[in-house]
């Protein structure tokens, strides 16, 4: 009897395969860089009374009067950027919780950008990670997105859950809890990231295309609306570090790129989690993202 009832529980036990949990990705990035205080890598950039720091986490929120964002003390030209962030629960519409890189204040109009970005939603449906490049963009409207979209395999709201950035002259990588959901490659100098980017993060409203395509707007009856931060991450090489500096890596090769576990539970989180994808949407025009064509 009890043989079966250990065969039972094992039967109960999900296992790595299956549709729940991705598989083990086998290396692990965020445990080959050392977690920094708020204060030591990064400053307030705008609602500071929207933000409270205590010793453990950073805590941010959106009222109806302001949200709130911060961002990195230097600049940086490759590195790993991470953070723990937990979302809040409920309604949520309208609301955008973002973690991302970013050179927008030294080239207005012109920039980039890399986002990872949480969107907020209604009652019942889950929140929506995307993740984002953009490559020097117009800023009047004509900024071209390059858009990924998923739905994570456990619920944000509940825990921290740690989510990070790599970016190398070869690669951008987007991983959740050291699973790479998104690979990035460099195909040209006009499509991908090279002038120096800090690191921000914010809280705001974004109604107007959050949520649904504006369909559903922030509801400030359930105000404020709150993000928490912690177990910050910042390696790489800074803007002013030497030319022998070398880019960090989100695998065991020192030359970039992912292990091929590492590429099957990306697989597996593309298979099961991705929801929208910019380069199969027939309504985009693609002759201005010439790296899908390949």
């Amino acid at each position: 009897m009890a043989l079966f009832h250990l065969f039972l529980l094992i039967l109960m036990v999900p296992s790595s395969s299956n549709a729940y949990w991705p598989p083990s990705p086998g290396y692990w990035p965020s445990s080959k860089f050392r977690s920094i205080s708020f204060y030591k890598g990064y400053r307030n950039l705008w609602g500071p009374q929207h933000q409270s720091v205590d010793p453990n986490a950073l805590t941010i929120w959106l009222d109806r009067t302001s949200g709130s964002g911060f961002k990195s003390v230097k600049p940086f030209r490759s590195g790993y950027f991470g953070a723990s962030i937990k979302l809040q629960p409920g309604y949520t519409a309208g609301v955008i919780t973002a973690f991302y890189l970013s050179n927008n204040e030294a080239h207005p109009g012109h920039h980039d950008e890399v986002d990872i970005e949480f969107l907020g939603t209604t009652f019942g449906k889950p929140y929506t990670l995307q993740t984002n490049v953009y490559i020097r963009g117009s800023g009047d409207g004509k900024i071209i997105g390059r858009e990924m979209k998923f739905h994570l395999w456990f619920d944000p709201t509940r825990n921290f859950h740690h989510y990070a950035i790599l970016w190398s002259p070869k690669e951008l990588i987007f991983l959740v809890d050291d699973v790479p959901i998104r690979r990035y490659p460099r195909k040209s100098a006009a499509t991908f990231p090279l002038r120096p980017m800090w690191v921000y993060g914010s809280i705001w409203d974004a109604s107007s295309w959050a949520t649904e395509d504006g369909k559903y707007k922030a509801d400030y009856r359930y105000q404020p609306f709150v993000a928490r931060y912690t177990n910050f991450k910042a390696g790489g090489c800074s803007a002013y570090a030497p030319a022998w500096c070398r880019p960090v890596s989100a695998s065991p090769y020192r030359s970039g790129g992912l292990t091929r576990q590492q590429h099957r539970a990306m697989r597996w989180v593309q298979s099961h989690h991705l929801v929208y994808n910019y380069c199969r949407d027939p309504k985009r025009d693609h002759s201005l993202t010439p790296e899908c064509w390949g």
